[in-house]
């Protein structure tokens, strides 16, 4: 009896350790998406900046990548981003959105997302979600997940699932044209 509930339990903290991990390790799995209009806003910034929608006005495309201090592949593809958002087109921006910072007064999520991207050379905002950022979040199946922004708003082309830099310009450069 004591064996088999050695095993059960056993077998319990591998399904759990699977099924936390299973969204960060998402293999490059691409998804249509499912909200056509990135919702409304006011946040701020791990540098506790106010951001709202009107951050997309700017550029024609926003690429959106939802990332979190947890992730390791989020936190691997950092350097390279941080590195592509110097070189983008001047019609684009990158925006990161850090998925598991609970809210501004999260201090130590905040300070792991600012070493994280501080390490990385990351200068592009990274947003903490406020409640509309956690409405859409909620149809988001893992991170790193990157969505493709208009400048009116509007989540345009596919998503992508999993770290896929490359593909990320592909699109880019798709959106522009």
């Amino acid at each position: 009896m004591k064996k088999m509930i050695k095993l059960t339990s056993m077998a319990m903290v591998l399904l759990t350790i699977l099924l936390l991990s299973a969204g960060c390790l998402a293999e490059n799995a691409s998804s249509t998406t499912q909200q056509k209009k990135f919702p409304a806003f006011k946040s701020v910034d791990i540098a506790g900046n106010v951001v709202t929608q009107d951050i997309f006005k700017g550029k024609k495309i926003s690429v959106v990548n939802i990332w979190g201090t947890f992730c390791p592949p989020c936190i691997g593809e950092m350097p390279e981003l941080g590195k592509w958002a110097g070189q983008m087109p001047a019609d684009a921006q990158i925006i990161g959105i850090v998925c598991d910072v609970r809210d501004k007064n999260d201090t130590e999520t905040i300070n792991a997302a600012k070493k994280i991207t501080a390490d990385a050379n990351v200068k592009f905002v990274n947003i903490i979600p406020d409640e509309g950022i956690m409405s859409y979040l909620d149809g988001v199946e893992a991170v790193p997940t990157t969505i493709f922004v208009d400048s009116e708003g509007n989540i345009i082309g596919e998503s992508v699932v999993g770290a896929d830099v490359a593909r990320y310009k592909e699109l880019l450069a798709r959106y522009l044209k």
